[in-house]
């Protein structure tokens, strides 16, 4: 039972479809179709569309074809009258291969041919370095012309154009027939003076005749030197004539090309014109060079003399060359030059890290040295005035000193060289002070001499330290001046002068109270 109702269920939803939707959507396919056929247009799209101004609609309706170039590209949408003007305005719907269009195109209505029949928009869309038109744009009326009608040639010749035609040859023979003034006969030839323009031409009908022979001459010349050259001329002719009909196209690219070449001289005719008007001098420097070149040729043509044996010994040159060529080969072989090559290759690698790195090392380099050369070895050239004066400079002061190190240190026993230092002693004893302020510093010493002072003279503060001052950049330390001045003694503390170097305190300090 459940089998059977699903069965009459499938029946009964296969029998309940309604007619009337049926044959509604068949009525709308039909009628999408016969949309399409006539309208050729798909709904729902926006194709692109430009218009046109004409003078005159001249005929053109609604589908008339759009051609590019003989091919069409779309077909003309409407065609309406443009209000305040008796110009027509023709809005033309364009396909995808007839754009871009830009904005120097122009357009033309031109007549279809006999079996045709109508009118078709002619239209030219302009050079690709202007900008384009957009949807929507418009061609003016300036860029657009109309074919001339048989009707207005008829009516060329209205009753007044014929008048003013009988005008025209009524002043023509007075002008011809006319006899001048004095007045206008002043400026004239002395042999046309008098006489009528009719009779001044037959005049010229008299000198005409050795003009006339010089035509002659011409007319001869062109018919060749010899027998079948005019129609040689005239067959070739043919021929380019035939190429020309037969790549249409190709002339119509040259044509459209050519007028764009003019076109860029016409913009370009401020530049032209100077580029002109030193074409007669450069042509003047060209002839000077040109001389110069003829005169320069003897030498070239000797030259191209002497060095004739050398070219003539040159396959034998090469052919010598070979067995050179031959060890190149093999030196340059995996087991010669390539094999050092391969072994070379992590030498040359580290070579090349350190040439980087030096890049960074020597511009110290030349610091330090620049350095040495601008404040160290002038420092060390400067002679120490004090009151034990040498004479010479304090660099060799310093290398007296070592001499005399060495000399402490001969080799008399044993022991081999060494120095020998003993700490001095006598009567005078002597205290240094607080070493930074810092009680429980100070250092005491005997010397057998009492000291009479210390070199260089301590300064009232410490020196400012600039790492990263440039060190050639410093002036020189003035060792004889203020800062290599002597300074105090340290203080004496026992000794023979101890008690006049107290009495001399304590009489310093009464005086500076009172």
């Amino acid at each position: 039972m459940a089998i059977f109702n699903r069965r009459r269920g499938r029946i009964a939803r296969h029998g309940g479809r309604n007619p009337v939707a049926v044959g509604a959507l068949a009525l709308g396919i039909i009628a999408a179709l016969t949309y399409l056929g006539f309208t050729k247009d798909i709904p729902f799209t926006q194709p692109f569309q430009i218009k046109a101004v004409f003078q005159s609609a001249n005929s053109i309706r609604p589908n008339s074809p759009v051609r590019i170039a003989g091919v069409n590209v779309g077909k003309v949408a409407s065609v309406e009258a443009q209000e305040g003007s008796g110009a027509a305005v023709v809005t033309l719907q364009i396909k995808d291969e007839g754009l871009p269009i830009h904005r120097d195109a122009t357009a033309k209505i031109r007549p279809r041919i006999f079996l045709e029949g109508n009118f078709f928009v002619d239209l030219k869309p302009g050079t690709p370095s202007q900008a384009t038109l957009d949807d929507g744009d418009t061609i003016r009326i300036t860029q657009t012309s109309t074919p001339v009608q048989l009707d207005q040639l008829l009516t060329a010749l209205q009753t007044d154009t014929r008048e003013d035609l009988k005008d025209l040859l009524n002043g023509l023979g007075d002008g011809l027939t006319r006899k001048p003034t004095a007045q206008e006969d002043a400026d004239q030839d002395p042999v046309a003076r008098g006489e009528s323009a009719a009779e001044s031409l037959n005049d010229g009908f008299d000198d005409a005749g050795p003009a006339l022979r010089g035509t002659a001459v011409v007319n001869e010349a062109l018919l060749g030197t010899e027998e079948g050259d005019l129609s040689r001329l005239v067959d070739g002719l043919g021929k380019v004539t035939g190429a020309l009909g037969r790549n249409e196209r190709q002339l119509q690219d040259f044509v459209s090309n050519f007028d764009t070449t003019l076109g860029a001289f016409a913009a370009e005719e401020a530049n032209l014109r100077a580029s002109v008007r030193e074409l007669g001098p450069t042509l003047e420097t060209a002839n000077t060079a040109l001389g110069s070149l003829n005169a320069a040729l003897p030498a070239v043509r000797g030259f191209a003399r002497d060095i004739l044996p050398g070219v003539r010994e040159t396959p034998a040159t090469i052919d010598a060359s070979f067995p050179w060529i031959a060890q190149t080969r093999r030196l340059l072989a995996r087991t010669e030059l390539q094999g050092l090559v391969d072994e070379l290759s992590p030498a040359t690698a580290s070579l090349a890290r350190l040439t980087a790195r030096q890049r960074k090392l020597l511009p110290r380099v030349d610091l330090a040295a620049r350095c040495a050369r601008d404040v160290l070895l002038p420092t060390g050239d400067v002679v120490v005035q004090d009151e034990f004066p040498t004479g010479v400079e304090n660099y060799k002061e310093f290398l007296y000193s070592l001499v005399g190190l060495s000399g402490e240190g001969q080799n008399f026993d044993g022991n081999g060289i060494y120095v020998r230092l003993q700490t001095g002693g006598g009567q005078y004893t002597t205290g240094s002070g607080p070493a930074n302020g810092v009680a429980g510093t100070e250092q005491f010493y005997n010397a057998p001499l009492p000291v009479l002072g210390s070199r260089p003279k301590r300064p009232a503060r410490k020196p400012v330290i600039r790492p990263k001052a440039t060190c050639y950049k410093q002036d020189l330390a003035d060792i004889n001046g203020p800062a290599g001045a002597k300074g105090p003694a340290d203080r004496l503390i026992s000794g023979p002068a101890a008690a006049a170097a107290a009495a001399k305190t304590a009489k310093t300090a009464k005086t500076a109270k009172r």
